[in-house]
């Protein structure tokens, strides 16, 4: 993600749920054709396409673009590291999330142990 400081040099996003193409431009201050250029190359950016083929992008869409400019532009990645780098937190989020799911799996499961011993117990005691 940008940096906080960063955020600062780009205008807010506003509470919307659709953007179109000069509206993301001036949110992230790329201009359109990288835009679309953008959207052949990170396979992360998909906005939806209706009538005529308009380009409408969602905030999360911002957000990964804002994200691509700062790798490229402010880090110095080059399209190829930059896809890695987008790639690469992809797959750390689904493997913290996974991380979280085995965790939480864990504990219900030592929890039903609990209850299969208290269980055992009680008809070892109460036969």
């Amino acid at each position: 993600m940008l940096e906080p400081s960063h955020n600062d040099e780009l205008p807010a996003i506003p509470g919307k749920r659709y953007f179109t193409i000069g509206e993301v431009s001036e949110l992230c201050d790329v201009k359109p054709h990288v835009l679309r250029y953008w959207e052949q190359e990170f396979p992360q950016l998909k906005p939806v396409k209706r009538r005529g083929n308009r380009r409408y992008y969602q905030r999360q869409d911002v957000l990964t673009i804002r994200q691509i400019r700062s790798l490229l532009y402010e880090q110095g990645f080059t399209i190829g590291g930059a896809r890695q780098q987008l790639s690469g937190d992809a797959n750390a989020e689904q493997s913290t999330r996974y991380h979280q799911m085995i965790k939480q799996m864990i504990v219900e499961l030592e929890d039903v142990l609990d209850v299969l011993n208290a269980d055992r117990i009680n008809s070892v005691r109460h036969p």
